[in-house]
């Protein structure tokens, strides 16, 4: 069965962040018009059962694939010592958009992404930072060379357990809008590295663009 989430990958948040459809008054209102009989429940009600029955279903239809089974593996992940131009070859060689940061426990400790390259470069994008490279007065002014992982990573990660299922990567996912999230052990462990688009592929689902 495939799915399709919005566009702009949003919906209704209340309790547990899953995206759905937002039920207004009238939509409840008409519904409880074909029961049978006198309902003692009001829309703020109905609106909670919905909410509840909602997430459950989709744990029902979506049970037994877990983040360990969709995670890749072999993941070299980053060191907070590292300087940021090693890390950048790094990431570039992994083929992956960004890697987790793990202490000398192997725990992770955060994320580095290209993204957090833009931000230390002070560009909105690799177009924008592209057009002032092509500007003869450009300079870099940022020194990757002696800024380390630590000092520019994301943190702390969003990351998922092993066991998680569909609702709570989903939730995930949507917390961060990232296109990869670590996965962990009960001990915060990095197990794996869970790509959106692996996730997205497995269930049928269109990907926000």
């Amino acid at each position: 069965m495939t799915q399709n989430l919005p566009d702009d990958f949003t919906g209704d948040l209340v309790g547990e962040n899953s995206p759905e459809m937002e039920l207004t008054d009238d939509d409840i209102l008409d519904a409880m018009q074909h029961i049978p009989g006198y309902l003692d429940i009001t829309t703020e009600d109905f609106r909670s059962i919905y909410h509840l029955a909602h997430r459950h279903a989709l744990g029902r239809l979506f049970v037994g694939v877990t983040a360990a089974r969709l995670m890749r593996s072999t993941i070299e992940p980053l060191r907070p010592e590292v300087k940021m131009d090693k890390a950048a070859r790094i990431i570039a060689d992994s083929g992956y958009k960004g890697l987790p940061v793990v202490d000398a426990n192997g725990c992770v400790i955060g994320m580095l992404t290209e993204t957090d390259f833009l931000k230390r470069l002070k560009a909105g994008s690799f177009l924008e930072l592209l057009l002032r490279m092509l500007e003869d007065s450009f300079e870099f002014t940022h020194r990757c060379h002696a800024t380390t992982v630590s000092a520019a990573m994301t943190q702390p990660a969003v990351t998922v357990n092993r066991d998680a299922g569909f609702v709570e990567i989903l939730e995930a996912f949507y917390r961060h809008g990232g296109r990869s999230m670590p996965v962990v052990g009960d001990d915060g462990r990095l197990l794996g590295l869970l790509l959106k688009k692996d996730f997205f592929a497995a269930y049928k689902l269109k990907d926000s663009p």
